[in-house]
């Protein structure tokens, strides 16, 4: 493996040049910042992480609490927190909690160990005490931890309201709102609410049920609706689903069962990540969250956390939502 050290000589420059083009000094003139990058492709270097981080006094890891990577909203957030991550000299430690409060404390418990420069979490099992005593610079999505802990998200409330007022607006006159699980008391839930104040403000019937987040899958959402939802869909006209996963499973469960979408049921779903955007049939309607800028937003704030050693500077951000017309309302 080459050094630095064969870089700067094939590149005929110091090692002092080599270490500021790769950490981007802006001093550098385009020809000899050229030339090293010329080198490091030629000679397949590698930078080595554990000596820049001996350097900088701190490491260059941030670890990533998530659910579950394989579900799209959460693989598409984890790829635009890297991003910018590895645009900015920092690597990711991705864990998995599944759901799982013990797997959850554990991946927090190591990564404390590991002594990773920060902590992105988007998955909150715990009570809020847990967190507070991490004593590592910490950013969430999804869930209020705390007044010194900054959260970075969209607006769940109006969200909600978008799609339920959508769904009035379209026809309906009996509303089912398919929700996660209100114990963890999640960003989230504001859907709900949403949901739930724009029904009453338009004397609207409805219902609110909650799945457990023991699994964030199609199968899961689709054998949900066949022995929990499917017992309503005759009592209802607008079903408004807490993510598209879970509102592409129904529009295929209604399909399956001969229901004709949206003539007599429709569906809104919430998200439009990668797979919705994907998706050609159905076109699902639905609330679209900034995905990329969430991502982004998570990682530069807590790389500003993790340089400037303090959280003062750090505000918790509520971005926009938007409506997303399909085929499905």
């Amino acid at each position: 493996m080459c050094s630095i050290k064969d870089v700067a000589k094939h590149a005929n420059v110091s090692v002092t040049t080599v270490s500021r083009v790769l950490n981007d000094f802006p001093n550098i003139s385009a020809k000899t910042r050229q030339k090293v990058l010329d080198s490091i492709t030629a000679l397949d270097y590698h930078p080595d992480y554990m000596a820049r981080s001996l350097s900088k006094q701190q490491s260059l890891i941030i670890g990533v609490i998530i659910p579950d990577c394989s579900h799209p909203f959460f693989a598409e957030l984890v790829k635009h927190i890297e991003m910018t991550a590895e645009n900015n000299g920092y690597k990711i430690l991705l864990c998995n909690s599944l759901n799982d409060e013990k797997k959850e404390r554990s991946y927090i418990n190591m990564l404390k160990e590991k002594r990773v420069a920060g902590i992105i979490m988007g998955s909150h099992l715990i009570n809020t005490d847990f967190y507070q005593s991490i004593h590592r610079p910490i950013i969430t999505f999804d869930r209020y931890l705390g007044d010194n802990i900054p959260y970075i998200g969209s607006d769940n409330f109006t969200g909600g309201q978008l799609a339920t007022q959508h769904l009035i607006d379209s026809g309906c006159k009996s509303l089912l709102h398919i929700s996660g699980s209100h114990q963890l008391h999640t960003q989230a839930n504001k859907r709900s609410d949403g949901f739930k104040i724009t029904c009453i403000e338009n004397d609207i019937n409805y219902q609110i049920l909650e799945y457990q987040y023991a699994q964030l899958t199609f199968d899961y959402y689709y054998e949900y609706i066949k022995t929990t939802v499917s017992p309503l869909l005759s009592e209802i006209d607008g079903v408004f689903c807490s993510n598209d996963i879970l509102a592409y499973a129904l529009y295929v469960y209604c399909t399956n069962h001969d229901i004709s979408v949206p003539k007599t049921l429709k569906i809104v779903g919430y998200d439009y990540c990668q797979f919705t955007r994907l998706l050609q049939h159905p076109r699902i309607t639905t609330i679209a969250q900034p995905i990329p800028i969430i991502g982004e937003l998570l990682s530069k704030n807590i790389i500003q956390m993790i340089e400037d050693g303090e959280t003062h500077n750090v505000y918790s951000q509520t971005l926009g939502v938007k409506l997303v017309k399909g085929i499905t309302t």
